[in-house]
């Protein structure tokens, strides 16, 4: 139903353009010692098409030959649908611009796993294992010092963290090793670098989302790998480590503020 009324609106268009002064519309521009005489009111479709075309290649003044203003009816119907297509012209869309986190405070945390179990560095390995510690080896516990920033959509529950071990200048980080993101100690030297990280720095490695879950209890999910979370085994002594959701490891995490 659309087709037959768009061709309508399309001879209607050309009878009314027929019904004009033609000799006034084109004629000025007409190759000189040329005129058009119209000899009979063109009754068809095809007539119509016919005409307009032939006069638009004279008003364009083009220097081809035109051996003939006849056109087969494939060749009028693709003329014609060319004309009824409408273009849209869709502009390309750049890339969002980058956000920026904003650190806006910084404090010591006592970490524990869910099964109770503390945080202790094995400095030959340099890694984080989640220990059930003993009388008399608390001194073995990890600190962490928690840098808070300003999440650039305020209206989400998580909030964007740093963690750097306590009076080191280590810091939790999460990057790919053989393809999986894994969980990573560094040494920062330059802390200040991390006032202000750039979604697209590669900075955001140290950089996770604390979503609280309970009084104290959190999961920190990879700012550079959604999905991907802080965790440790059901295992004693095991390393921490990146997990899926999925995964048959403790992700939740009792967080508490030190003074």
């Amino acid at each position: 139903m659309m087709k037959l009324k768009r061709f309508s609106s399309v001879q209607k268009k050309m009878e009314s353009m027929m019904k004009c002064n033609i000799s006034q519309m084109w004629s000025p521009k007409l190759p000189k010692g040329l005129d058009l005489e119209i000899s009979h009111h063109p009754m068809t479709m095809k007539h119509v098409a016919n005409l307009i075309i032939a006069l638009e290649r004279l008003r364009a003044g083009t220097p081809e030959s035109v051996l003939s203003t006849e056109f087969s009816d494939e060749n009028l119907l693709d003329i014609m649908l060319e004309s009824l297509v409408e273009e849209y012209i869709v502009p390309e869309l750049g890339s969002a611009a980058p956000v920026q986190y904003s650190r806006t405070g910084e404090y010591p945390c006592s970490v524990t796993d869910g099964q109770k179990r503390s945080l202790v560095l094995v400095q030959n390995s340099m890694e984080l294992h989640a220990v059930m510690l003993q009388a008399g080896s608390e001194n073995r516990k990890v600190y962490l010092n928690m840098a808070t920033y300003v999440h650039p959509s305020p209206s989400t529950e998580a909030r964007p963290v740093a963690l750097g071990i306590k009076d080191t200048n280590l810091y939790l980080s999460c990057h790919k090793k053989d393809d999986v993101p894994t969980l990573h100690l560094e040494a920062v030297e330059d802390k200040s670098s991390l006032q202000r990280i750039s979604s697209d720095s590669d900075l955001v490695r140290f950089l996770f989302y604390k979503r609280d879950t309970g009084l104290n209890i959190s999961t920190l999910m990879s700012a550079r790998f959604p999905d991907w979370y802080i965790s440790t085994a059901e295992q004693d002594n095991k390393p921490v480590e990146m997990c899926m959701e999925s995964a048959n490891r403790y992700r939740t995490i009792n967080i508490q503020r030190q003074s």
